[in-house]
């Protein structure tokens, strides 16, 4: 079968797979299910569990995976350090070490720099775009097909929608505030800000608010408000820069061993991917969520909401994407799913700036 028409499917057959588990309530049924074969997981992750959010979406797919299979399929999760290193995720899973993992592709970058397209690319795409590029514009098969490289198959499980650019103990308004900026920032997002004149450290996130806090950097970012207030990053720095460009629609993958992931039955498969799907759509709603009301304690709490000046912005997107024709020129991976991605990008760009954009700006009640 065809990886694109797997995944379609897979994705539209949550009412299917809700069928398959709610079948044991005929006893026509019921030796059917009972001689389906008991699967037990470990799914590593990066995450801290006080991040209930984040880790939350790891906790979904295992959840929903054992519901709709009344407990034949049990997957675990595992909170960061508990069985692997937080930023070791996928090494475990394509090691054999764990059955799947709950991580951000791009912290893997350094296997090949293509792995940052599943998670987000600077400049890229929003939370509602990355999604219709994965699901609807090829973009899942073009990331599969990468991983394929290392015995491992992705699934989208979880975005945070655009995230806040971080916390700063001073004011960074030109480019050459920049220099010499010791920062927490992974991926993609470090590359760009190490050529912008940063000292970038890439640190999990339970070590985050210590080495705000004592000094050892400058500045950090996370995710967005409510994770941030969850971190108590407001107590270590004052100023909240927005927005966070590098990273404008994080989508979190649940990688799996792919040996491991073909010998599971086709109707596990199916339950599995419904369950990331799930896991996808129901971390964006709750970050979008809570994210306001936390944005507003922060506030009361002294954060100082700013906006990185138009210089930094304008030379964030240009290192950006001299980085990616530089990639794909060097990379055949890189430039396949680029080409796609970019081909994709100006489409659905034009598409909302003509009509989200526009019905935003217009609709506000703040007129002031």
């Amino acid at each position: 079968m065809k990886r694109r028409a797997f995944v379609t499917r897979s994705a539209v057959s949550a009412a299917a797979v809700s069928a398959l588990a709610a079948c044991t309530e005929t006893a026509g049924t019921r030796t059917d299910a009972s001689s389906r074969p008991r699967v037990n997981w470990r799914m590593a992750t990066s995450w801290p569990l006080s991040l209930d959010t984040i880790y939350g979406g790891a906790e979904t797919v295992c959840r929903r995976v054992s519901e709709m299979t009344n407990g034949r399929f049990s997957i675990t999760p595992y909170a960061a350090g508990e069985l692997v290193p937080a930023l070791q995720v996928m090494d475990a899973v394509q090691g054999g070490t764990v059955e799947c993992g709950h991580t951000a592709s791009y912290y893997y970058i350094g296997k090949n720099p293509t792995l940052g397209f599943a998670t987000t690319m600077p400049f890229g795409f929003t939370a509602q775009q990355q999604n219709a590029w994965l699901y609807q514009g090829g973009g899942l098969e073009a990331m599969q097909k990468v991983y394929s490289d290392f015995n491992i198959i992705n699934f989208p499980a979880g975005n945070t929608g655009t995230q806040m650019g971080g916390w700063f103990k001073r004011q960074v308004n030109s480019l050459a505030d920049l220099n010499g900026l010791k920062m927490r920032i992974p991926g993609l997002g470090g590359t760009i800000m190490a050529q912008m004149g940063v000292n970038v450290q890439v640190l999990p996130g339970a070590e985050v608010y210590l080495a705000l806090e004592r000094g050892a950097i400058d500045a950090a970012e996370w995710v967005g408000p409510y994770d941030d207030l969850k971190l108590g990053l407001h107590n270590a720095a004052e100023y909240y820069y927005y927005p966070g460009w590098w990273e404008p629609g994080a989508t979190l993958d649940v990688l799996v061993n792919r040996s491991m992931w073909e010998r599971l039955p086709p109707e596990y498969q199916q339950v599995f991917v419904t369950a990331t799907v799930e896991a996808n759509m129901m971390m964006l709603a709750q970050y979008d969520a809570l994210n306001g009301q936390a944005l507003q304690q922060l506030v009361e709490e002294g954060a100082v909401l700013s906006e990185f000046s138009q210089e930094i912005m304008e030379r964030g997107e240009e290192i950006s994407f001299g980085i990616y024709e530089e990639n794909a020129q060097n990379n055949a991976s890189f430039r396949e799913v680029y080409e796609s991605w970019l081909a994709f990008r100006e489409v659905v760009y034009g598409w909302h700036q003509l009509n989200q954009l526009s019905f935003i700006r217009h609709s506000s009640r703040d007129r002031s």
